[in-house]
């Protein structure tokens, strides 16, 4: 559990997944910003987890992005589960613009033969030294 006054696993998760879902959209964070009525500054610390997001504001966010609140939060079980792989996994990828831009056109393969050969390629990649 995090000290008091600071954010929470899930308040990353809910950043990281508003990164995901505004870079699929194609908005930049400073159009995101302008459209909810605050700095891109602070787009940046939501989306980073670095501050957290206020229910209205998320809810502002939500009607922007074209999806519901329920989109930026893990299931229920999830969020109770130490240790899940899936929160580092998804903190990486919407850490870097590269990374967004993968997670945003992964959906458009259609082809799941393909899908898995990339993964394929991307561990591979990984485990080099």
């Amino acid at each position: 559990m995090a000290r008091v006054g600071e954010p929470e696993r899930v308040d990353a998760f809910v950043g990281a997944r508003i990164s995901l879902r505004r870079s699929a959209l194609g908005l930049s964070q400073t159009a995101l910003a302008q459209q909810i009525g605050i700095s891109f500054q602070q787009v940046q610390k939501y989306e980073t987890g670095q501050n957290r997001i206020s229910a209205s504001r998320l809810h502002r966010v939500a009607t922007v992005l074209a999806t519901s609140v329920e989109a930026f939060f893990p299931p229920v079980e999830t969020a109770r589960g130490p240790g899940d792989a899936g929160w580092e996994a998804l903190g990486h990828i919407a850490a870097t613009p590269d990374g967004r831009s993968v997670a945003a056109a992964w959906p458009l393969i259609e082809d799941r033969e393909v899908r898995k050969a990339l993964a394929r390629v991307v561990r591979a990649l990984a485990r080099r030294d």
